[in-house]
């Protein structure tokens, strides 16, 4: 819940005109998750750029009806959306989405043929109680595994290590790969290796444009989920930069 429209649009054309200028980000893919009520015009002012797409940052779990002040899926996509994040550590804490939910959420935004960016992670009491495996776990299997491999194929998963989401700590760069290759561990043991191979797995901790690079060479980390790093167009493109060619 960051920036008034005329804020967020100068940011937009500050992004855009760094990435217009850079080869290097051009193969890399992009996702804009602006609020809600600027999504159209992130979509309509992005088209020209190569790899880039808009994402709502939630979604309601109904199809329409009487949920006055919700977004629903069919709305994200109606304006020109590809992706909705769902689960992030903000709305499990302060809005107390429940694993039954997001399953749901899940359901109806590949109903609605958009991709979901799906987050799990801990907070430092389960990892300090060596419970953050266990808790990672309950979060994808009770909320995603159900799906049929054809569905799966089309998620994202975003591991944020809750500890180190605006704290300015971040993950070690072996914390992220332990956890990335039991993510993708569990997926292979529910869809096999092909799919695990080929499911993107972002970090999402704190990545900024200093520690990018380091991140993106752990084996099992295929990107990021950039938190506010992502509000200085400068960051946010040195940390496009970072990501391996």
């Amino acid at each position: 819940m960051n920036k008034t429209y005329s804020e967020a649009v100068h940011l937009l054309y500050e992004i855009k005109d760094l990435l217009w200028k850079s080869k290097k980000a051009e193969s890399v893919t992009k996702i804009i998750a602006p609020p809600a009520l600027y999504i159209h015009d992130f979509y309509e002012t992005t088209k020209g750029l190569k790899n880039l797409f808009v994402a709502a940052q939630n979604c309601a779990y109904e199809e329409s009806g009487a949920f006055t002040g919700e977004v629903s899926a069919a709305m994200v996509k109606s304006v020109g959306a590809n992706y909705v994040i769902l689960g992030h550590s903000e709305r499990r804490s302060y809005f107390k989405e429940t694993h039954e939910e997001l399953k749901k959420k899940t359901d109806i935004v590949l109903k609605n043929q958009l991709q979901p960016i799906f987050c799990v992670g801990e907070t430092l009491d389960k990892r300090n109680a060596n419970e953050h495996f266990t808790i990672v776990e309950a979060q994808l299997k009770d909320s995603l595994f159900h799906l049929s491999w054809e569905s799966f194929q089309k998620v994202v998963i975003a591991y944020e290590p809750v500890w180190a989401i605006g704290t300015g700590v971040t993950a070690t760069s072996a914390q992220a790969q332990e956890m990335h290759q039991h993510i993708r561990s569990l997926v292979a043991k529910a869809y096999g290796a092909t799919i695990a191979a080929e499911t993107s797995i972002l970090y999402g901790g704190s990545c900024n444009e200093k520690n990018a690079a380091e991140l993106f060479t752990c084996a099992d980390v295929d990107g990021g989920l950039i938190g506010g790093a992502s509000l200085k167009a400068k960051e946010f493109v040195e940390i496009i930069h970072s990501f391996p060619q």
